[in-house]
């Protein structure tokens, strides 16, 4: 298992086409179990490596945890085409070994942030029912849930953009692409709005 310093926020920052083959390997290098968890079935390499493949070239947002330079975890926010009020569906995914560090709930930020400055009223999530730490994860953050035997069904609502969430998603979001192409280590994104309570 790795630690984390006390007080050490992980990096969190959108991936873009040039983290391709590195978010390609991130999910092929995930176990059985972990991908049933994320995708709530049994999935093979090469449905995983097109998914992967797809989903950094669609118009979805991705976000990637990187607690000590690599990525750990993933983040999806996937905003539903002719949704009003504005709706968007979230997936979460972290590595078995860097589970219960914090990851989830930074990337979980990241999303509702980037939710909150496209003017998204609504946040969708869905899990297998033994996927307690994303239940655990959604409780903490004062998620509506729904309980179905054969999945859980959660919603978040986003607080309103501020000019300063804006220009921190930009500033973020610039200092991202940078590191993409150039593999630059830097700080973590500034970017953590609280989730709004219902």
């Amino acid at each position: 298992m790795h630690r984390l310093p006390q007080k050490m926020r992980p990096e969190i920052r959108r991936l873009w086409k040039a983290d391709e083959d590195m978010l390609v390997a991130y999910f092929l290098k995930l176990d059985s179990d972990t991908r049933r968890l994320r995708f709530c079935a049994s999935v093979s390499d090469t449905r995983v490596e097109a998914y992967a493949r797809n989903l950094i070239n669609s118009d979805a947002l991705v976000f990637g945890a990187f607690p000590d330079g690599k990525l750990r975890g993933v983040a999806e926010l996937c905003i539903l085409p002719d949704s009003l009020p504005r709706r968007a569906e979230v997936a979460l995914l972290v590595e078995p070994d860097w589970q219960d560090y914090g990851l989830g709930d930074a990337l979980l930020h990241r999303v509702v942030a980037a939710a909150q400055n496209r003017l998204v009223h609504t946040l969708e999530m869905s899990w297998l029912p033994e996927n307690k730490r994303m239940q655990a994860l959604a409780e903490k953050n004062h998620a509506i849930m729904g309980f179905d035997p054969d999945d859980v069904e959660a919603t978040l609502d986003p607080p309103s953009p501020t000019p300063l969430s804006i220009i921190e998603e930009v500033v973020a979001d610039s200092r991202s692409y940078l590191r993409s192409i150039y593999h630059v280590k830097a700080p973590a994104d500034p970017v953590r709005p609280e989730v709004a309570p219902h």
